[in-house]
């Protein structure tokens, strides 16, 4: 009985090692980055800091992103957590590089902004809280978002096109 208890608990342990990881576990395992007040300054220039740390916002059609048109990956300027990519960004015509959806939803989070009179709902990277801009329910399918955010908020590394079949 005993030999055969023992089978059983090795046949369930060897069935369960063989399942496929869930891709949730995996972006899940996000080790936040926190820094003082000083150390982001160290880091960041200082047109970066405001936006990323002060929630600020650079002005339209000056990023360097917003007329990106090369393929490749968006990360987070504060901390180089992948946030984008190319295949899901769209010309919004609002002079800041848009998206409609981030490489995985845990990469990004959104909270509530209530500044400037109005409520709107703020992205920010979900490793180290650093404002990447806002998220609106007017873009395109399939997801019908527009994430919609700063340049200086993101790091562009271009990556090869993939062959069409």
């Amino acid at each position: 009985m005993k030999m055969k208890f023992t089978s059983l608990l090795l046949l369930l342990a060897l069935i369960a090692c063989g399942q496929p990881k869930d891709k949730k576990s995996e972006t899940s395992k996000i080790v936040p980055v926190k820094k003082t007040t000083a150390e982001w300054k160290a880091q960041l220039t200082s047109e970066e800091y405001y936006v990323l740390r002060e929630k600020g916002t650079e002005r339209a059609f000056t990023g360097k992103y917003w007329d990106n048109h090369e393929h490749g990956v968006y990360y987070c300027a504060a901390c180089n957590q992948e946030l984008f990519a190319s295949e899901t960004k769209f010309e919004s015509g609002t002079g800041w590089p848009s998206f409609w959806q981030p490489i995985s939803k845990e990469l990004v989070a959104v909270g509530i902004d209530k500044s400037i009179g109005m409520v709107r709902d703020e992205v920010v990277c979900s490793r180290c809280g650093g404002h990447l801009g806002h998220v609106f329910d007017d873009g395109p399918k399939p997801t019908g978002l527009r994430y919609c955010l700063n340049s200086v908020s993101l790091k562009f590394e271009k990556t090869p096109k993939p062959e069409k079949k």
